[in-house]
């Protein structure tokens, strides 16, 4: 909290003209940039959670919670940036009243949040987080209802992210992986999670046919990725055929190249040369 002038309603006002330049000023550094738009962006909770995929919830009670931790919003709120400054002078009755009865130590109910991981997700308080965060404090009281989800939410911080994390929840719907297979492929393309998917599929299909029995999808997948792609990614790696790609990444190239090259299903040292000679 800057220091009071003994006037509580002028530092008040005070506390909302320096967030708002502040949040002008973030805008014109956000251009000068060239920074996508949702930088500054709350993240909208029912994306996220879609994303992610919703698997429960259940009520924790009053928490002291991190303003830094609270990133994103129920309602869509185009009022406040993501550093909960705002956007325009609409708010600004309301706003300097929270921050009068701040200033004056009086009692300010706790907000109510969803959690998401380590991530919070406003349902109510907009305006009693963003006057926390213009007078400088780092935490405050909020009701809190943890949300599980099928994916860890570790990773996201613009609404961009979310692209990524939804075409993962789809690939691993169609390839069911576990454990340290399921953290072993990633990709940094959300569309390389649809490619994968359809060239795992393909890949079980052919098994199945040749074998002449049903197996199904998480076997499949646990098959594929000890019989395929833990065999073909160490031999990219011996062949310093990975580069800065993730094992995944480096895997969907090289079987699209496999069969633009040679239409078949071998791997061998011509096909390690061709692919070697003819690397992005």
């Amino acid at each position: 909290m800057t220091r009071p002038t003994g006037f509580p309603r002028a530092d008040a006002e005070h506390d909302f003209l320096r967030a708002r330049r502040g949040q002008v000023l973030s805008r014109l550094s956000t251009w000068l940039r060239r920074e996508p738009d949702d930088v500054n962006i709350m993240l909208p909770f029912h994306e996220v959670v879609d994303a992610l995929g919703y698997a429960g919830e259940s009520r924790i009670g009053l928490r002291v919670i991190t303003l830094d931790s609270i990133v994103g919003t129920v309602d869509r709120s185009r009022d406040f940036d993501r550093r909960f400054r705002p956007t325009s002078g609409r708010v600004r009755e309301r706003w300097e009243r929270l921050a009068l009865a701040s200033r004056r130590g009086e009692a300010i109910p706790p907000i109510e949040v969803y959690r998401v991981g380590e991530l919070h997700f406003i349902i109510d308080g907009h305006h009693r987080v963003s006057v926390a965060h213009a007078q400088g404090l780092s935490t405050i009281e909020a009701q809190v209802t943890a949300v599980r989800t099928t994916l860890n939410p570790t990773g996201i911080r613009y609404r961009g992210d979310l692209i990524v994390k939804d075409y993962r929840r789809l690939f691993l719907e169609r390839v069911p992986l576990t454990g340290h297979a399921r953290a072993s492929v990633i990709m940094s393309d959300p569309w390389d999670y649809a490619k994968l998917g359809e060239h795992v599929e393909a890949w079980g299909f052919r098994l199945m046919q040749d074998e002449g029995r049903y197996t199904d999808r998480a076997k499949l997948a646990q098959r594929w990725y000890d019989e395929e792609f833990t065999p073909v990614t160490g031999m990219l790696r011996q062949a310093d055929l990975i580069g800065d790609r993730t094992d995944a990444e480096a895997y969907i190239w090289v079987a699209a190249e496999r069969y633009r090259l040679i239409r078949t299903h071998r791997w061998d040292d011509d096909v390690i040369e061709a692919l070697r000679t003819n690397r992005p």
